[in-house]
């Protein structure tokens, strides 16, 4: 436990999954570099460099067992961090230590362990996101046709569903899947690529043997699990393939910040709520209140996600010729953020997809107070069928919109235009089509069925890989 007089990430302390804090922690860095250094000695021996099974064996045999402490003494008298874990390494494997490392750069253990935390950051985020979407789409398809004021402006508009609402959402989170997939699939090592790029320490190793090179890389780039490794690059890969990664998580959390506002403004309208647990304090003081705080959440840390993806543009733009170091330390905290961030904003909207409360009774007031001004036009279309002139009965329309009008704003009374319709002798040939005229199943067009067609044939068939994972349940805890 980390003493209490030093400070620690939120992001760790308080929110983020074990899984993605493990995924960029130190034993995770520094176990994968010795893996890298186990990958690259094992190709360097099968092509023919001088190096024992014994060597190799040594090496696996230590692969987890990191001293921390010396490594973190030596890096304090070398000031290199890698150098430092190689100097660690071979403490532990002195039959091995001179060909640790052996024709390789940092970037080699750095850069590759960074895209493979990617790559593995990106297996996280991705079942969790599935999971949003797959309870986000029950949701729709159960309340597909329950009809709900539609908003522009905030200003009361036509009326939509609950569920297509919903589907609003759930297009951009769809985005957002297809978006973390690409990023992920195109994701490629750096390989074996010497200090500038070029392999020019490995083809001297090889005695200019240019296709014992490309095997190495590609075997190199088999055993850490890619298909791919970039056929070029400098010292490191290129920084703007943190740009994509990035950029797709900060598109996330534009997304998350606009669904939980939307959520945190239903509910002040007191039409949906997130869950509330049962003992569940929403203010110190208001003991009635019941604060949106996980929507408030989400939109708190998906800024935080967002103001991240100025990082990784800056430092890309900045990367002189094949290279410079000040990539090193905004990444660290760029990067780990992004991903931990994304885990945490995912979490919380699971837990809050998958216990969103609907107040339809209260939908349907406020559908009472719009709707009679909304219907206004299918009366006018009533009266001219009954026999009635169109201007007459727009004008007559007009005036008592107009009376209700000022009784909602200047009195604060209910909207009464229907009452008014139903007094005024004017309308009686229409008074037995009034109930139909203002049934708010008639104002929704295709909601539902765009609904259904939606969930169908573009949510459903994108979480099909998977389904394995979908049974996951997520109980916030600070």
């Amino acid at each position: 436990r980390a003493a209490v007089g030093s400070y620690r990430s939120p992001l760790v302390s308080r929110y983020a999954s074990k899984e993605m804090a493990y995924n960029f922690s130190d034993r995770k860095k520094f176990t994968t570099w010795r893996k890298l250094w186990i990958y690259l000695a094992k190709a360097e021996k099968a092509l023919g460099l001088p190096i024992t099974d014994a060597q190799t064996l040594e090496m696996e045999s230590h692969a987890e067992d990191i001293d921390f402490a010396m490594a973190a003494e030596e890096e304090r008298k070398l000031r290199h961090d890698v150098m430092a874990h190689v100097h660690t390494f071979a403490h532990c494997c002195p039959t091995a230590a001179p060909i640790i490392h052996l024709g390789a750069t940092s970037c080699y253990v750095g850069d590759n362990t960074d895209l493979i935390m990617l790559r593995d950051g990106f297996n996280i985020l991705l079942p969790k996101l599935a999971r949003v979407i797959d309870r986000l789409a029950n949701f729709a398809e159960s309340y597909a046709d329950l009809p709900t004021l539609g908003f522009t402006h905030y200003q009361p508009a036509q009326l939509t569903t609950v569920g297509k609402r919903a589907c609003l959402w759930l297009q951009d989170l769809v985005m957002d899947m297809r978006n973390l997939q690409r990023a992920r699939d195109d994701l490629r090592f750096r390989g074996v690529k010497g200090t500038t790029g070029t392999q020019a320490s490995f083809l001297q190793l090889f005695q200019g043997d240019h296709d014992k090179v490309e095997e190495l890389d590609r075997m190199v780039t088999e055993m850490a699990g890619f298909k791919k490794a970039y056929l070029v690059t400098g010292q490191t890969y290129s920084r703007k393939v943190d740009i994509d990664c990035l950029s797709t998580l900060a598109s996330l959390g534009a997304t998350v910040h606009k669904i939980c506002t939307d959520i945190r403004l239903l509910a002040n309208l007191k039409e949906i709520e997130e869950p509330f647990e049962k003992e569940q304090i929403g203010s110190s003081a208001m003991p009635y209140k019941r604060n949106p705080m996980r929507a408030e959440r989400c939109c708190s840390l998906a800024r935080h996600l967002v103001a991240l993806m100025a990082d990784p543009l800056q430092t890309a733009s900045v990367q002189w010729l094949e290279r410079t170091l000040d990539d090193s330390a905004n990444r660290r905290i760029s990067l780990p953020e992004s991903f931990l961030t994304a885990d945490i904003i995912l979490s919380t909207l699971q837990n809050i997809t998958e216990g969103l409360v609907v107040y339809p009774k209260v939908i349907e007031r406020h559908i009472r107070q719009e709707l009679p001004f909304m219907a206004t036009e299918n009366i006018i279309m009533a009266m001219v069928k009954a026999g009635g002139n169109r201007q007459d009965c727009h004008e007559k329309i007009r005036v008592l919109s107009q009376e209700a009008a000022a009784v909602v704003k200047q009195e604060g009374g209910d909207n009464d235009l229907l009452a008014r319709v139903q007094r005024d002798p004017y309308f009686t040939p229409i008074l037995g089509q009034l109930d139909n005229l203002l049934d708010p199943k008639t104002f929704i067009g295709r909601a539902p069925q765009q609904v259904l067609r939606f969930l169908s044939e573009e949510v459903r068939p994108l979480l099909e890989p998977y389904k394995a994972k979908m049974d996951v349940k997520i109980e916030l805890e600070l």
